[in-house]
């Protein structure tokens, strides 16, 4: 039970919820995404096994949750999660919290919800919400978690670098203030800004150095982006990991972001950090990584931290758990 879907909602969590679910229906098993905002499809498709059906009313879920069509799981995420943690807990089937923050809001419902399993995107995100917990509910356990990060295929993403400056998603939380700024410092090289699937829009179209992109399905992205990219800003004022970050690494693309928590555990030691403040830091960091020899090493870094994130391992611990919780009512 989700908000929406790939290839028309294409936002980072989107995108690891659909990696987590086309792994289980590669291995045999039926998924069926049902969609809770009336704009997120027209019509049913499918995308790599995955059943996609759009909102038709708040009888939508009824078919699964009874009779020969019932559920042996429901696997739910941000605003959905209340409603999908009811319907669970009334038909007694498991449900599947995939966490994407560390917003009170979504913490919350390790409680009010009572997941039968908890995916964390981060090994900093489980952490905060152990932490969360020892304060809340320390006389309990907590439900039984894993840590999958946003799982990205190397083959998916790898392109030959371009040589553009690149933003993904404009707006001022993902810093479109700060890709400006160093468009309007740096006129000789050239900018690319990519519409974001969500958030308040930032468009600038003053600057004769900055091509601004429409919205584009993460299937398009090392097509359509990566491969246009030489370097990628994440100047993010949050990430809980920094999806687009992984993304490009898998091409080679050097990136420069904001040490949020989730940035620093993606990118590690391949990373350029400097905080989004500085936009001095951020215009030498440009300036150090264009250099020849800086842009190798630092590229090799990329591709090298793209292969250690290679998510085969963990794809495997979420089936197992999920196969546990289908057979057993439990992921141990």
């Amino acid at each position: 039970m989700l908000h929406a879907y790939p290839p028309a909602h294409n936002a980072g969590a989107e995108w690891a919820a659909h990696s987590l679910l086309r792994e289980l229906a590669a291995r045999g098993h039926d998924v069926d995404v049902l969609l809770s905002q009336p704009a997120a499809a027209e019509n049913a498709y499918e995308i790599d096994g995955v059943r996609v059906h759009p909102y038709r009313g708040k009888s939508d879920p009824g078919p699964w949750l009874r009779g020969a069509s019932r559920a042996q799981a429901i696997v739910t995420h941000l605003e959905n999660t209340p409603r999908a943690s009811v319907l669970g807990e009334l038909h007694r089937i498991p449900v599947v919290h995939l966490l994407h923050n560390t917003f009170e809001k979504s913490k919350a419902w390790l409680v009010k919800g009572s997941p039968t399993l908890v995916v964390y995107n981060t090994a900093w995100m489980r952490a905060d919400a152990e932490a969360w917990w020892r304060v809340h509910r320390g006389d309990r356990p907590m439900p039984w978690g894993i840590t999958v990060h946003p799982p990205v295929a190397v083959d998916d993403y790898r392109a030959t670098p371009g040589d553009r400056i690149t933003l993904i998603n404009l707006t001022a939380e993902k810093g479109a203030e700060v890709f400006y700024a160093l468009a309007e410092r740096m006129p000789r090289r050239k900018f690319l800004g990519v519409v974001g699937g969500y958030g308040q829009q930032i468009i600038r179209d003053d600057l004769p150095n900055v091509e601004i992109m429409p919205h584009t399905p993460g299937n398009r992205m090392a097509k359509d982006v990566y491969a246009r990219t030489k370097l990628l800003l994440v100047p993010s004022v949050y990430e809980s990991y920094g999806r687009v970050a992984a993304e490009a690494m898998c091409s080679g693309i050097p990136v420069i972001a904001h040490p949020t928590p989730g940035l620093t555990e993606a990118l590690a030691e391949a990373g350029t950090f400097c905080d989004r403040d500085d936009l001095d830091a951020w215009e030498d960091a440009i300036r150090r990584l264009s250099a020849p020899s800086v842009y190798k090493q630092a590229s090799k870094a990329s591709t090298g931290r793209a292969t250690a994130l290679d998510p085969a391992t963990e794809l495997d611990a979420w089936c197992t758990a999920m196969e546990g919780v289908v057979k057993r009512g439990t992921p141990r």
